[in-house]
């Protein structure tokens, strides 16, 4: 039995990080019921690439173990049909603009907390519903700017640059499992649902680390680093005689192995690298010191030394080589159902594993299927099909 195997979940988000949080849920055996409107989900839109059938990567990566259902939320017939859909719900995840539930008659205070006073309804904003940047709608993006993750990102001489993958979505969807969790382990003790938020701002200063204690010390902004680490050092990317390298060199003990292993012991004990303090002052010293001894390896070979001693560093791999790797397959961390391929659920547990069941759907997949467990007749289903509020597509195999 997987571990949430029983918990039912209702999916109203859309784009990545509520997504993101259900599909996680998914994994672990919850029952997900994706509610699209009828144009759908965006990220089905944004490619290339698309497979075969039409549906974008970026769609089918975060969607995955969720059954689909096609309602018009926008009229009320629809929304009947979803307080129907929450009747037995246990988690509702939306990440619609600040106040479209309410506008609805279906706030969670006003309406939903008293009609299922089990429900744990987990909301993704941009920026919380309050304050100045209260209600406005955040995309992972413009908040790395506005949270600062931008300003600490890119070469000391060059400009603020976004991080290559939408870490604040990502995050704020982990915040959100997180949050869901939580909630359903206090629901076990006091019987009551609660609301729960994850927002992208609130995710993107936590993931600032260690740059934003380091302010908070110093109450001095921090400046570019590059490939390298505001803290430590040697941390960074080193030339050797073929590609770079990176080293990830946090203490003492690694240091001197790492001398020893290129034959340059001379280095652990000169005054300027003795700790890691003084090898942060010296860094650009050191990084030169480092870079000639290197000259005489191959990375790949460098990285074979220094891993064999204890030294944490990596041969800087493309991402068609990162999936290919043996510890990639070794670890599981792609999985397939059928000819659908994606990344795993990097969450191991050893009685209750993640299970990939349902390859991602095409809008409306079991619109009726759901609606039928949900309790609806055969002839309230086919007028909901007739007048639009609802639509069945054909299922992907």
């Amino acid at each position: 039995m997987a571990s949430l195997e029983g918990l039912k979940v209702v999916d109203l988000s859309r784009v990545l990080g509520g997504p993101l949080c259900a599909q996680i849920l998914g994994d672990h055996g919850a029952n997900v019921i994706k509610v699209e409107g009828p144009m759908g989900d965006e990220t089905r839109t944004w490619g290339p690439p698309f497979n075969e059938a039409g549906m974008a990567s970026y769609f089918a990566g975060i969607n995955r173990n969720k059954r689909t259902v096609c309602l018009d939320l926008a009229l009320p017939q629809g929304r009947e049909v979803l307080m129907q859909l929450l009747t037995e719900a246990d988690v509702l995840i939306e990440n619609f603009k600040v106040g479209t539930l309410e506008r609805w008659g279906m706030g969670y205070d006003d309406v939903l907390s008293l009609r299922f006073p089990r429900l744990i309804h987990c909301r993704v904003t941009g920026f919380g519903a309050t304050g100045p940047l209260g209600g406005l709608p955040g995309y992972d993006a413009a908040v790395q700017a506005l949270g600062g993750i931008m300003s600490i990102n890119g070469d000391p001489d060059g400009t603020a640059t976004r991080v290559g993958v939408p870490i604040v979505d990502v995050t704020t969807g982990l915040s959100a499992v997180i949050g869901v969790l939580l909630a359903l382990h206090e629901r076990e003790r006091s019987g009551k649902g609660q609301s729960i938020e994850s927002a992208l701002y609130d995710n993107a200063l936590f993931s600032l680390y260690p740059h934003s204690i380091n302010t908070l010390f110093t109450a001095k902004a921090p400046m570019r680093s590059g490939n390298g680490h505001p803290n430590i050092a040697p941390y960074d990317t080193y030339a050797t005689a073929t590609e770079p390298i990176y080293l990830a060199v946090g203490n003492n003990g690694q240091f001197q192995r790492l001398c020893e292993a290129v034959d340059r012991t001379e280095l652990a004990v000169d005054a300027r690298y003795a700790t890691n303090a003084q090898r942060a002052v010296h860094r650009f010293e050191l990084k030169r010191d480092l870079e000639a001894a290197f000259s005489r390896f191959e990375a790949q070979s460098l990285f074979e030394r220094l891993v064999a001693v204890g030294v944490p560093c990596g041969v800087i791999h493309n991402v068609v080589e990162a999936l290919n790797h043996p510890h990639t397959a070794h670890r599981g961390m792609v999985a397939e159902i059928g000819k659908f391929k994606s990344v795993a659920s990097p969450v191991k547990l050893s009685r209750t594993p993640a299970t990939y069941r349902e390859a991602p759907q095409e809008i409306g997949a079991n619109t009726v299927e759901v609606l039928r467990e949900a309790g609806l007749t055969e002839s309230q289903i086919e007028k909901l099909l007739e007048q639009g509020v609802a639509l069945q597509r054909k299922r992907t195999p």
